[in-house]
């Protein structure tokens, strides 16, 4: 990894979304981004951003969330300037998320390259991820190509899109980095299984990379409408009425997101297949096959837990003085605030209906 930070390099870190998958502990108000799942004094969109130090300066990471999560993320991430906290008036998917960040960026330095990461997603290998994406944004710096990095899937899993690539012949300038056939949608588990086998399919971790002339040249062809909203804003990029256009203009969008929008549509696209650990952690049930087990299979989060007769739980207690639990088999035990949540860990996807009540 190089030492000087190229001044070029930008990092935009997605956080609009409001998942309540990690309910009691997520809500609507208080999403997945932005608490610690895993114990360790840092929530997710710290993680994210941690594993971009050494690499993009603080000045150059860009959030884009909702205007209801401003504070939050200025709070948990502090050293990025407040102006770099992009405010979403309403939800409208990733291609106006991705718009509106690049024509920002684009007034400010029109040689920048660009990073797009969710805020939410796990990486345990941080040195192998570095290295990727410097070797992809030195790539992207040079060509007009997208790149997208895809995972070599492990197992078949149905909740991931898969990308397919052409692994006859790789780009010349990057050996590592292959163009793209076919992006597939969410497969039913015959398909992830099929895909498993092929060495061509890829999980598609939804981190892009690109020159900022190039998404924004994208956006021109195959979003239009979109493109004209955020391009004539360019006068008011980093002066006091920004908000106050965005507020008008970005409920105009289309709600799409990019992949729909620019890549199954692009030709340059390009994925650089990797493997550093990464996971989107969707679930309590991946939060267990990820976490830390005792031999009876227990992932336990919190600092006075004790088990007896259970096995294969996920357990996160954290602001609980002690918790004792006696003969549960697969379960999930969570607690935040004034609300404990038991519940099998077969039943999860029930949770939403418990905390929409």
């Amino acid at each position: 990894m190089s030492t000087t930070l190229n001044p070029n390099n930008n990092l935009v870190i997605m956080a609009g979304g409001v998942g309540s998958r990690f309910w009691p502990m997520s809500t609507t108000d208080y999403p997945k981004q932005f608490i610690d799942v895993f114990g360790t004094g840092r929530t997710f969109i710290q993680m994210t951003y941690d594993r971009f130090k050494g690499m993009i300066a603080p000045e150059n990471v860009w959030v884009v969330t909702s205007q209801k999560y401003a504070d939050i993320v200025a709070e948990q991430l502090p050293d990025i300037p407040r102006g770099n906290i992009l405010l979403e008036p309403c939800r409208r998917n990733t291609a106006p998320c991705i718009a509106y960040v690049s024509w920002r960026i684009k007034a400010k330095n029109p040689k920048a390259n660009l990073v797009i990461t969710p805020s939410d997603h796990l990486v345990t290998d941080v040195v192998e991820f570095q290295r990727v994406v410097e070797s992809a944004l030195k790539f992207t710096a040079e060509t007009d190509a997208i790149v997208t990095l895809g995972m070599n899937p492990t197992r078949p899993e149905t909740g991931y899109g898969y990308i397919q690539a052409d692994l006859q012949e790789p780009s010349l300038r990057n050996k590592e980095i292959f163009r793209v056939d076919s992006f597939k949608e969410k497969p039913d588990l015959d398909t992830a299984k099929k895909y498993l086998k092929n060495k061509e399919f890829f999980w598609n971790s939804g981190i892009f990379i690109w020159n900022v002339s190039t998404i924004v040249n994208s956006l021109r062809i195959y979003e239009p409408e979109i493109s004209r909203i955020f391009e004539d804003l360019l006068p008011v990029y980093g002066t006091s009425q920004e908000q106050a256009m965005i507020d008008l203009k970005f409920p105009l969008c289309e709600s799409i997101s990019i992949d729909y929008a620019v890549m199954e549509r692009a030709d340059e696209i390009f994925v650089f297949p990797a493997d550093f650990g990464w996971s989107d952690v969707g679930t309590w049930g991946s939060l267990h096959t990820l976490a830390e087990k005792d031999k009876k299979g227990n992932a336990v989060i919190g600092e006075n837990v004790k088990l007896f007769d259970s096995s294969n739980c996920v357990v996160h207690t954290t602001e609980e003085k002690r918790v004792v639990i006696q003969g549960l088999d697969g379960y999930i035990v969570a607690e935040k605030g004034n609300t404990l949540l038991v519940c099998k860990l077969e039943e999860e996807q029930r949770i939403k209906d418990f905390s929409a009540e």
